[in-house]
């Protein structure tokens, strides 16, 4: 397959699978409100969705890396579609941590990107690994974009309960599109075993700066992502400019993903993260303390989706330069699972800090206070292949 061929049907299968799980947060005042349910409760859900994501996504990538991943996207959207249906049908904490946490979790770990960024990171030489990476990166904030209208429009025509069975019907389209993904495993290159790989990235201390900052942005993002269009509402704006402002979030992180990318094959990659985390403490500075308007909003997503997603091609790009891409998809889905630990709390935090103290201000500061964290640890991350590849080459 040719290597277009594969970016482009791999930056589609993260425009569903991203953009529908973005719409999480639209659906937590409309579900609330009918089931009587608690803003904890729901949060709860979509913070075990997180950690679920990232508990299952190195399976899924060491899967992917041995056996191609054609078969781990397929297995991964009936998990997804069957997620959704079990979540629009639940009635319980249990119903809905079952459809909305543990199946969409696991559906997006086996449709997300591990497995299609290790895919790509092997069809293209390492001069154009950044770009590519960043070019499929944006897929995901596209979706992000162009799914929350969608999403928000179908609520509001058709209810809740069938908005969540009509995402279902979308997810599906990623069993065609994974076919162009089908080859392209790690496991036919030579070297190390997986075991070997797995050990060697627990001795080498960049693994665990990068997994330990991706556990910020993953925090950062499933807290904004969930709790901003109830933020929103909760000043007084509407239900359509919260969701229009998470939607500016992905429009704008089009643009971010590719940038970073693009940066990423011609800067140091741990320098641009850092800049990243760093930024984020000056937006968030912004939407805490300036008078929230419909102005104000926009300009924050516009300037988060530009720091958003930029993150994944340089965290990728970085695990693949230091590690090698064989099991690329492995590595990557265990600092991933950093991203998501971060997520989990992240939802979950959010929706209990709002239920003690009747507003979202603790969490905003905990946001800056971790990003200047990440900022830091991403400085010491040793830029350069270990041993055993310059040897090799």
């Amino acid at each position: 397959m040719r290597p277009g061929v594969v970016i482009a049907c791999g930056a589609l299968i993260l425009t569903l699978a991203m953009g529908v799980r973005h719409t999480g947060g639209l659906f937590l005042q409309p579900m609330t409100m009918d089931q009587g349910w608690s803003r904890e409760m729901f949060s709860m859900s979509i913070a075990l969705q997180n950690l679920m994501w990232g508990l299952f996504q190195p399976f899924a990538g060491a899967f992917a890396d041995r056996h191609g991943a054609g078969r781990t996207l397929v297995g991964g959207a009936l998990l997804y579609v069957l997620g959704l249906v079990i979540m629009a049908n639940a009635e319980t904490a249990f119903g809905l941590n079952m459809g909305a946490g543990l199946l969409i979790g696991m559906g997006l770990a086996g449709t997300t990107f591990s497995v299609v960024l290790g895919v790509v990171g092997r069809m293209v030489s390492p001069e154009r690994r950044s770009l590519a990476l960043g070019i499929v990166s944006a897929g995901g904030s596209f979706g992000q974009f162009a799914v929350l209208p969608v999403g928000q429009g179908l609520i509001s025509s058709v209810g809740w309960h069938d908005a969540l069975l009509w995402l279902a019907v979308g997810i599906l389209f990623i069993v065609p599109l994974a076919l162009a993904v089908r080859g392209t495993n790690g496991g036919a290159l030579g070297g190390q075993s997986i075991g070997e790989s797995f050990h060697e990235a627990m001795r080498t201390p960049s693994f665990h700066f990068l997994f330990w900052s991706f556990f910020v942005c993953g925090f950062q993002t499933a807290f904004v992502m969930l709790h901003l269009p109830a933020f929103v509402v909760d000043a007084g704006l509407s239900a359509n400019v919260g969701m229009t402002a998470v939607a500016l979030i992905g429009l704008f992180n089009i643009f971010g993903s590719f940038l970073s990318g693009w940066l990423g094959g011609m800067f140091s990659k741990k320098w641009l993260l850092a800049g990243i985390y760093a930024l984020r403490v000056v937006a968030f500075l912004a939407i805490l303390m300036l008078p929230l308007s419909v102005t104000t909003l926009y300009v924050f997503s516009a300037a988060m989706g530009l720091l958003w997603l930029g993150t994944v091609p340089l965290t990728n790009g970085l695990v693949g330069h230091i590690f090698g891409m064989k099991f690329v998809g492995m590595l990557y889905g265990l600092v991933f699972l950093g991203h998501q630990i971060g997520g989990f709390l992240g939802a979950w935090l959010g929706g209990r800090i709002f239920d003690a103290f009747g507003s979202y201000d603790v969490a905003w500061w905990l946001s800056i206070g971790l990003s200047v964290a990440a900022a830091l640890l991403c400085l010491p991350v040793r830029e350069r292949p270990l041993g055993r590849l310059v040897g090799a080459s």
